[in-house]
């Protein structure tokens, strides 16, 4: 079986699951691994997208894997932790919130003519979840979306498919959330939205009639 896929990298975001979800209600399959378990990235990997998590990047334990993949041409989501840890092994600077930012937050400015941020509402409605902030970008990497209280609220990278988001699209606070993850996954990755949890299982079954055959199987 050969799907155009997702990779999700995990460490250890509430919302891990939630960023599933949001993806299979586009008809896109993918699947969710630990941030220390990369699987193999074959030509199937359409898109990776790096999850949150409750370590700061600051932290002496913080999860900080390489992520050789950067260097490939495949298209990158980061979110939260995941665009911190971007900035951060690329030489950006990121600092200790003032004050912890949880809860609502709206997008006070964003680049219009980003792809990322086609078809989303003037002051878009995003939740935060974050107890750092990016205070300096890595060269080529440039500001997409500002809050009136967190200045880089997404970036991306020159001449790349790589995008690092501080909000997290996946929570259904995030008003054009599903507008975004949409737009990474069809527009900029172009996902065929052709998946179907139901055809999942027929061909997993038809795989496994395959594989043994007339063998029993439980």
């Amino acid at each position: 079986m050969q799907h155009e896929k997702v990779l999700i990298l995990d460490f250890g975001s509430q919302y891990t699951q939630l960023i599933a979800r949001r993806i299979r209600e586009l008809n896109i399959y993918s699947e969710i691994h630990p941030f220390n378990k990369v699987p193999e990235i074959d030509n199937n990997v359409k898109a990776i997208i790096l999850s949150g998590s409750p370590f700061s990047v600051r932290d002496e334990k913080a999860p900080i894997p390489k992520l050789d993949f950067i260097d490939r041409d495949i298209p990158v989501l980061a979110i939260c932790y995941g665009a911190q840890l971007l900035a951060y092994i690329n030489g950006g600077e990121i600092s200790a919130s003032k004050i912890r930012e949880y809860g609502r937050a709206n997008l006070s400015s964003f680049d219009m003519m980003s792809p990322l941020f086609k078809d989303v509402s003037d002051n878009s409605q995003v939740w935060m979840s974050h107890g750092d902030t990016i205070t300096k970008l890595p060269e080529s990497f440039n500001v997409l979306a500002s809050t009136n209280e967190v200045e880089i609220a997404a970036y991306n990278v020159s001449n790349k498919k790589i995008y690092g988001l501080q909000f997290h699209p996946e929570v259904y606070h995030s008003k054009d959330g599903h507008i975004i993850l949409k737009n990474f996954l069809v527009d900029i990755c172009g996902f065929s939205q052709d998946w179907t949890p139901s055809a999942f299982v027929e061909e997993a079954i038809s795989y496994l009639r395959e594989q043994v055959g007339k063998e029993k199987v439980v």
